[in-house]
């Protein structure tokens, strides 16, 4: 029992490795004009990340499961919500200021 537990252990540690080192050299990559709408795209994602943190967190049997449970929750959502300040940031940029609507005579 205690070395399919270790071997599931190291599967999903090699999963895990291999996918922040996938995810870090695809960001490396993206040129620095294009991380806004990245970042804005990948809300989608980041919610289903949450999703599955909150799976993980609520069938977690053991204090330390629930930890990183919880952890995960609250990076993924915080996450989620960085990501649409950026957006609304980014869309603000495109809006017209009080300055032009002062200019052309609009209230």
């Amino acid at each position: 029992m205690a070395a399919e537990t270790s071997m599931t252990f190291i599967i999903a540690l090699y999963v895990f490795m291999l996918a922040a080192f996938t995810g870090y050299v695809v960001i490396s990559r993206v040129p620095s004009i294009l991380h806004t709408p990245l970042m804005s795209g990948s809300n989608f994602i980041h919610g289903i990340v949450v999703v599955g943190a909150l799976d993980a967190l609520f069938t977690a049997t053991s204090l330390p499961a629930q930890i990183i449970g919880f952890i995960g929750v609250f990076l993924g959502a915080g996450n989620v919500m960085g990501g649409y300040v950026v957006t609304d940031r980014m869309l603000a940029m495109f809006r017209p200021s009080q300055k032009d609507n002062a200019k052309k005579g609009q209230p």
